[in-house]
C-alpha cells in the first residue's frame, strides 16, 4: 500500500502542471479505487498466491464515466466467476436507462411539463445535452434490436400472444397504439419473450405479419396458441399457426359471458361456471359443460348460447399434461408481464415517437428475460417430455364424474 501511494504522490507531481491534471488525477484515483476493490472481492492482489483467492482476473472491458471534469476513460478488471462493479458507479439496469432516455428525448423535443421535470429531478439529472442522450439512445437501440431479432433455434410448444396500448405522439396528435408481446415456453420447460411489435391497432393484417416475423426468426413447434378472442388475432394465428390448438383465455371468457347475466345472478352462475374446470379430463368437462348448458338456456338463453359455442376453445388446454394446466388456460402468465411494462410506460404517459416506446418497452422485456434465464424452470422436463404424444390422443385422467344440475325455475 505504502508503494502505490508513493507512485501516487509521484504521478500527481508529474501531471500537475498539465492542463488536464484534474481528470488525469481522478482517472487514476479511480484506477487505484478499482484495484483495491478487485483484490477485496477476489482475496488476493495482482499475482498473489493466497488460500483466500476465490477467482481469476480475466482482462479489462472499457468505459467512458461522465465527470464534472469530463469524461474519464476507465478499465473496469473482469473476473472468471462472478462480476465486479465499481462502487462509484451508478449501476443503472438497461430499462431505468432506457426511461431516462425517454423523458431526456421528449424534454428535448420541446414536450416538457412539472411531471417530466420532478421526473429528472427525482433520477438526479440536473442537466444533460442531445448529443449524449443520442448516445444513450444508439446504445440502447443495439441492445434491443439485437434482442428483439435475435434467432429463435428452439421448438416453442406454448405460445402466449397478448396487446397493450400506450399514447404516442404522431404528427402533432396524441394517438394509441397497440404495443403486442409474444411470451414462449420452450420444449426444455424455460419461458422467454419470444417478440414484441408496435402497430396502429390490432387487425389482422398487423397480428399476422408479426406472426409472420417469429416464424421468419426460427418459430416453430407450437402445439397450443394462448389468447384472446380477438378476431384480428384468432384469425391471424389459425393462418400463420394453423398446426397449432388455440386456447381461448379462460378468465377473459368468464367475464364476457357474466356481462350476460343480471347482476344479482352473477355469483351463482360464475360458480356454476367453475364446475366445468374442475373436472379431471376433457371428456367429463365436456360433459359437466352440457349440464351447466342446460341448466342456463332457460333462465340465461343467450349466455348458454355462447358456453356451448366455446366449448372447444376453452377446453383445448385439458388435451395437455395436467401439470400445465394452471398457466395455459388463460393469458394471465402474459397479463403479469404487461403489467410490468405499464408500470413504466405509465411514468413516461405520452411517447414522443415509436422508436422511443419500442426501447423502453423492450429493455424493460429484456430486462425481465434476463431474470428468467437464471431461475427456474417454468415446467420441468419431466413434464414436457408428457408433450409427444398429446396430437395422438388427449392424457385423461382420472375424474369423479360430472356434477349434474337442475334447470333454476
Amino acid at each position: 500500500m505504502a508503494k502505490r501511494t508513493m507512485a501516487l504522490v509521484d504521478y500527481l507531481r508529474q501531471v500537475g502542471a498539465e492542463p488536464d491534471f484534474l481528470r488525469e488525477g481522478v482517472r487514476l484515483l479511480t484506477k487505484l479505487v478499482m484495484e483495491l476493490e478487485t483484490e477485496d472481492q477476489i482475496g488476493a492482489g495482482l499475482y498473489e498466491r493466497s488460500p483466500e483467492r476465490t477467482t481469476q482476473r480475466n482482462g479489462y472491458r472499457p468505459r467512458n464515466w461522465t465527470t464534472r471534469v469530463g469524461d474519464v476513460p476507465l478499465a473496469i478488471p473482469k473476473l472468471r466467476e462472478g462480476t465486479y462493479y465499481p462502487s462509484f458507479l451508478d449501476p443503472r439496469r438497461p430499462a431505468e436507462k432506457a426511461l431516462l432516455a425517454v423523458v431526456q428525448q421528449a424534454y428535448l423535443d420541446g414536450v416538457s411539463t412539472r411531471k417530466v421535470d420532478d421526473l429528472l429531478a427525482a433520477m438526479g439529472v440536473t442537466a444533460f445535452d442531445k448529443s449524449r442522450v443520442s448516445r444513450a439512445c444508439k446504445e440502447l437501440d443495439e441492445l434491443v434490436t439485437a434482442f428483439r431479432e435475435r434467432p429463435l433455434d428452439a421448438a416453442y410448444p406454448y405460445l402466449w400472444l397478448d396487446a397493450l396500448y400506450v399514447k404516442v405522439r404522431q404528427n402533432h396528435r396524441i394517438v394509441s397504439r397497440a404495443l403486442v408481446i409474444a411470451m414462449g415456453v420452450r420444449e426444455t420447460g424455460e419461458r422467454e419473450v419470444i417478440g414484441f411489435a408496435l402497430g396502429a391497432s390490432e387487425e389482422q393484417a398487423f397480428w399476422r405479419e408479426f406472426l409472420r416475423s417469429l416464424v421468419r426468426r426460427g418459430l416453430h413447434g407450437v402445439l397450443l396458441v394462448v389468447s384472446d378472442a380477438h378476431e384480428g388475432l384468432k384469425a391471424a394465428q389459425t393462418e400463420v399457426l394453423g398446426g397449432a390448438s388455440w386456447q381461448r383465455c379462460r378468465v377473459h371468457f368468464m367475464r364476457n359471458m357474466l356481462a350476460h347475466i343480471p347482476k344479482g345472478d352473477k355469483t351463482v352462475v360464475a360458480a356454476v361456471l367453475r364446475t366445468i374446470f374442475a373436472q379431471g379430463n376433457r371428456a367429463a368437462a365436456g360433459q359437466q359443460l352440457e349440464q351447466v348448458v342446460g341448466f342456463m338456456s332457460e333462465r340465461w338463453p343467450r349466455a348458454a348460447e355462447l358456453l356451448e359455442s366455446a366449448e372447444d376453445d376453452i377446453l383445448a388446454y385439458m388435451a395437455f399434461p395436467s401439470e400445465h394446466w394452471a398457466q395455459i388456460y388463460s393469458t394471465n402468465p402474459l397479463e403479469r408481464l404487461n403489467k410490468e411494462v405499464k408500470r413504466r410506460t405509465n411514468v413516461v404517459g405520452i411517447f414522443p415517437d415509436d422508436e422511443s416506446t419500442l426501447r423502453l418497452a423492450g429493455a424493460v422485456l429484456k430486462e425481465l428475460d434476463d431474470d428468467w434465464q437464471v431461475g427456474r424452470r417454468y415446467f420441468s422436463l419431466e413434464s414436457m417430455n408428457k408433450l409427444q404424444p398429446v396430437t395422438a390422443a388427449p392424457i385423461l385422467l382420472q375424474a369423479a364424474g360430472p356434477l349434474r344440475l337442475e334447470p333454476v325455475r
